[in-house]
């Protein structure tokens, strides 16, 4: 499965250095642990998006995406260190 986040110019900017590599390297591995091998693309974009792409079941994945991604951004004080 490949997953694409995309996250919108203007909130790239107001976050902090290495919060995109960050995102990536935990989304790889929360998604991993219910889809081994996913790979993971966080990037900058026109707007906030998200794909899933190459998944067996696409709408289960893509909400299991979505959730995890959701839970991910609410626990950023856990995971990201500066």
């Amino acid at each position: 499965m490949r997953v694409e986040i995309s996250i919108s110019r203007d909130k790239v900017k107001l976050m902090p250095k290495g919060a995109m590599e960050a995102l990536r390297e935990e989304m790889t591995k929360r998604l991993g642990v219910v889809y081994p091998g996913t790979e993971v693309i966080v990037k900058p974009g026109a707007n906030d998006g998200l794909s899933v792409l190459w998944a067996a079941n696409k709408d289960q994945s893509k909400k299991f995406v979505e959730e995890t991604l959701q839970d991910t951004w609410e626990s950023a004080d856990d995971w990201f260190h500066q």
